[in-house]
């Protein structure tokens, strides 16, 4: 199973559509989002996606009200899970939380395959323990090059992909 892990889109719209757009293209069943989404109207997004759409709180929350009561109705693929989530497919266990610090802590627990984080805006695929963490980047643009990773669920091998203007032209 492919899956996207992606985070602190922060309200671009291109970017994100162009994340999902190629998502679809190249046949990830499921997409994770870390957090920093911000406003209701990225679920509009989110719900283009082929798949399941997992989501987290970031410390951006925009409007929590909105968000949460929209996921699981308005938009039934997509299912929200407060500040902390936790899902088993393709065979592993992912957790998922905004924070770096916290998804290493969860990690050295030791009860899931994968633990997925953003926040800091930057790309990191790392061993703790026996834990795959992996921090997509940052969707913004702001302080490095839009970004998400596609994870192999039966390999747990991470590709890195960067949201290009080519990317955004081929939608």
């Amino acid at each position: 199973m492919r899956i996207a892990i992606i985070s602190d889109t922060h309200d671009q719209i291109a970017n994100l559509r162009a994340a999902v757009t190629y998502c679809n293209v190249y046949n990830v069943q499921l997409l994770i989002h870390c957090g920093d989404l911000i406003s209701p109207f990225m679920l509009d997004e989110l719900a283009r996606f082929a798949g399941a759409v997992h989501i987290i709180y970031g410390n951006n929350v925009g409007d929590q009200h909105l968000i949460s009561q929209a996921c699981g109705t308005r938009f039934s693929s997509i299912s929200h899970h407060g500040v902390l989530g936790a899902v088993e497919a393709g065979g592993i266990k992912i957790a998922f939380h905004h924070y770096p610090q916290v998804a290493r802590g969860i990690a050295c627990q030791g009860s899931f395959d994968v633990v997925c984080c953003g926040h800091n805006h930057y790309y990191a695929v790392e061993k703790v323990e026996n834990t795959l963490v992996i921090n997509p980047g940052e969707m913004l643009g702001k302080d490095t090059k839009p970004s998400f990773a596609i994870l192999d669920s039966l390999t747990l091998e991470v590709e890195k992909v960067e949201v290009g203007e080519q990317m955004k032209l081929a939608e």
